[in-house]
């Protein structure tokens, strides 16, 4: 690591190159969350589906994750301080700006609905 003197661009960042929330994992910093949008334009999920992306090599590759997320009809996004990582790397938790929250301790692979009708949340943090 270089303390972020240098910069690579990820070529294909998966569903999208637009979202705001990014979360790394605290021991593997290869390893890496977003929750993606379609553009700034239009801040809704890529085809109405929400889903959260995941890097384990840095960028080279995505994991689309979908489990236990709105399918269709999604106009959540999660803004950049929505989304956070205990420090164990193994739960999530994001909220959206339509008030849902929704958390995972597989590090992704599954998430559950913890609430619908929260005000939109604009940070989450684990304590």
């Amino acid at each position: 690591m270089n303390g972020g003197a240098a910069w690579t661009q990820i070529k294909q960042p998966g569903v999208s190159g637009f979202g705001f929330a990014c979360a790394v994992h605290p021991t593997k910093p290869d390893t890496a969350w977003f929750v993606p949008g379609l553009k700034d334009e239009r801040r809704i999920p890529v085809d109405g589906r929400l889903v959260v992306t995941r890097t384990c090599d840095g960028g080279e590759s995505f994991d689309v994750l979908s489990n236990g997320l709105p399918g269709e009809h999604a106009y959540d996004i999660a803004y950049r301080h929505a989304l956070d990582i205990d420090d164990t790397g193994r739960c999530l938790a994001f909220g959206t700006t339509t008030g849902s929250l929704f958390a995972s301790d597989d590090e992704g692979d599954h998430w559950e609905c913890q609430s619908h009708h929260l005000p939109p949340i604009h940070a989450v943090r684990f304590a």
